[in-house]
Formats: C-alpha cells, structure tokens, sequence
C-alpha cells in the first residue's frame, strides 16, 4: 500500500491499493475510487464494538474497501479544514485519540473505545469519558482540524492546555484536569475553570482549531429564529 497527503486548508488522502489489498473507514468516509474496489459495510467485531465505536463518535457500521484487480485508487476527505495525519503502528502499539479523529486504517489495524479513569478528566475535560484507541500494526490515518503540533514529553514534563486542543497521545502520557488558580483568572481569562494536563513520557498531538470553536464562531453569524 502506499499512500499520498495532498492539499493545505482541506487537504485530501489517495491511497494506492494493490490487488487483495484493503483499507477500512467509517461509513461515508469514501470520496471517489477507481473501478474494482468493492466495498463491504459491517458492524466490524460484532454489534458490541459498533456499539462502542458509535459512543467513541464514529459510526456504527464500518465499511472495508478491497481492490480486487490491479492497483486501484481510493481518496478520502476530512470532515473539517485541517491537517491528515499518517502514523505506521508496530504490533501492540497504541495512540489514544479524540472522538472522530480516525480517518481510516489498514486492516490489520483495531479500532476501539477508550474510558478515561479518572473522574475528573472524563467530566472536565472536553470530550467526556469515551475517547478512540487505535492499536497496530500497519497504517493508520487521522483527520485533525486546524494545524497540528507534536511534542515529545520526557519523564515528569508536563503540558498545561486547553482540553479541546488535545488530538492525540501516547498512552504513557498521564491525562488529567487541574483547575485554574485565581479568581480573575477563571472569571476573565476566559479559560474556563479547568485545565488538561498532560505530562510525559510520551508523546502528544495538539491542535490549533477545535471544532467546538469553530462551531461558535460560525454560530455568531447564524440568525436566530426570533430575529
């Protein structure tokens, strides 16, 4: 398999499939393909993990697309502007991810849910309790809005962030909620009343444009009924 990232703002994903080669996504993930690649829509490990994947934000059918002659082509689009990110996972490794943030992945590749222990990052920490862990081997791509940042924590290093910022990380990298200290800094910061914190070792994906942000800034210039 081999594969091209094309494109600035809404940048787009062509995957090139040998014969009997086979990449899965989630359902409406597919843009254009080539002739003889056919497509196979499931549940992908039973009703229970299309049940989970649908808490984790992703659809409840996967759809597997198999080239079945040649070398044929698939592209597929991310839902928001941003940035594609490919990662090739050894066997056994892991990255924990926010909700809809897998695009698509080889095979060999699981998706599943992940719980966050801690009731405090689960509560406060902008994407609830249920996150995305992806687990090789093979390839795995992800759409992340805005542009993305990488960091590699050393042991104890800690990141104080905003909780919508937080694409991806290492599950060796501790996640927690730390609340902000000051009373003018929770009323007019406009940070809200709790951090993320994420200390290393590991490594950790961020991004510049939550879709939560986006969704209120474009609210603004939404009339309202009433108007």
């Amino acid at each position: 398999m081999q594969y091209r990232i094309e494109g600035t703002v809404m940048q787009m994903l062509e995957v090139q499939l040998n014969q009997g080669e086979a990449i899965y996504t989630e359902s409406g993930g597919m843009a254009w393909m080539s002739d003889g690649i056919e497509m196979s829509t499931n549940t992908r490990g039973g009703l229970l993990s299309g049940l989970g994947r649908a808490m984790a934000g992703e659809s409840l059918f996967m759809t597997t697309y198999t080239n079945t002659r040649g070398q044929g082509r698939i592209v597929f689009t991310p839902e928001a502007p941003g940035k594609v990110i490919a990662l090739n996972l050894n066997a056994g490794q892991t990255v924990i991810c926010q909700k809809d943030a897998f695009m698509c992945a080889q095979n060999s590749v699981s998706l599943e849910i992940h719980f966050r222990k801690r009731l405090g990052a689960g509560l406060f920490g902008g994407e609830g309790f249920i996150l995305q862990k992806v687990t090789g081997p093979g390839v795995v791509f992800f759409e992340i809005p805005g542009e993305v940042v990488s960091y590699n924590l050393a042991a104890g290093e800690r990141l104080l962030i905003d909780p919508g910022h937080i694409a991806m990380f290492e599950p060796t990298v501790d996640y927690d909620i730390t609340m902000v200290r000051g009373i003018r800094n929770i009323f007019f910061s406009g940070e809200g009343l709790f951090l993320a914190t994420l200390t290393g070792p590991g490594r950790v994906w961020l991004q510049t444009m939550p879709l939560s942000n986006l969704a209120a800034k474009i609210g603004q210039y939404i009339p309202s009924k009433s108007s």
